[in-house]
């Protein structure tokens, strides 16, 4: 007996309030209606099993939903329990083998508590994702927090997984009065994750010690001092590190950070 033909389930769109938590907006920047690759410079086969390390309200993974191939298996971990609530109750039943987790670690403006952890392990297997999606999260992590962080997407990426991560970059050169103990710039003193800049060179040093290597750089600023997207992979024998470069990018403000700006007035 055939069953009735039923259409496709729709894919929830997140609210704005989500949306404007997380950044972009614009439906666009949520939707993959063609089923292409998220980041097409990044082979398909990366996209087996994906761990989003500040999955938001999903912009990722309704993309990685979409995607053709879809990954197998999916993790969103986020410390905004409301967001986390809301991806589980509106994606992950659109999609076998996605799951949302809430880290339950201290942050000041979404998830507060005097006895909150620091820092907590992530909770995955070692050697256990091809794809470690960090978009605008390592931007938000303060220097003390940052190499465990890395530290944990060493250790649950697989030999041949990468690591697809953003950062804002300075070159420590430029401020001597910052010593050897200080690595990082905030531009927040009320809440220091607002956003923070690392020193290149440290970066590169903190990567190597905790086992990763910049294999590509995926896409470097196209204003000067800001995000850098870089690709990383264990560090094992037969990879080799390439250097971060020098930004020389034109100053100004992107188009992106002055549409949110506009929004917020």
């Amino acid at each position: 007996m055939r069953l009735p033909w039923r259409a496709p389930r729709q894919l929830p769109m997140p609210p704005e309030a989500y949306r404007r938590w997380v950044g972009p907006t614009a439906d666009a920047d949520y939707d993959n209606p063609t089923g292409a690759l998220v980041y097409p410079e990044i082979p398909a086969a990366r996209y087996e099993s994906v761990l989003d390390f500040g999955c938001g309200c999903g912009r990722v993974a309704r993309q990685l939903i979409q995607q053709r191939p879809r990954p197998s298996r999916y993790l969103g971990i986020d410390v905004h329990a409301e967001l986390v609530a809301w991806c589980r109750e509106q994606l992950a039943p659109a999609a076998a083998g996605f799951e949302f987790a809430h880290l339950d670690v201290r942050d000041r403006l979404v998830n507060d508590g005097p006895d909150k952890p620091d820092v907590l392990p992530l909770p995955a297997d070692d050697d256990s994702f091809t794809l470690f999606e960090a978009i605008s999260i390592f931007t938000h992590i303060v220097e003390r927090q940052l190499p465990h962080y890395l530290r944990e997407c060493a250790r649950v990426l697989r030999p041949d997984g990468v690591a697809n991560a953003s950062f804002l970059l300075f070159d420590k050169a430029d401020f001597p009065v910052l010593d050897d103990s200080r690595n990082a710039l905030y531009i927040d003193d009320a809440y220091p994750p607002a956003a923070v800049y690392y020193d290149r060179a440290w970066l590169e040093a903190t990567l190597a010690d905790v086992g990763l290597a910049v294999v590509a750089i995926a896409q470097a600023p196209q204003t000067r001092g800001y995000q850098w997207r870089l690709l990383l992979a264990p560090l094992i024998d037969g990879v080799q590190a390439i250097p971060i470069p020098a930004d020389e990018a034109p100053r100004g403000i992107p188009a992106d950070v002055a549409a949110q700006r506009a929004a917020a007035r």
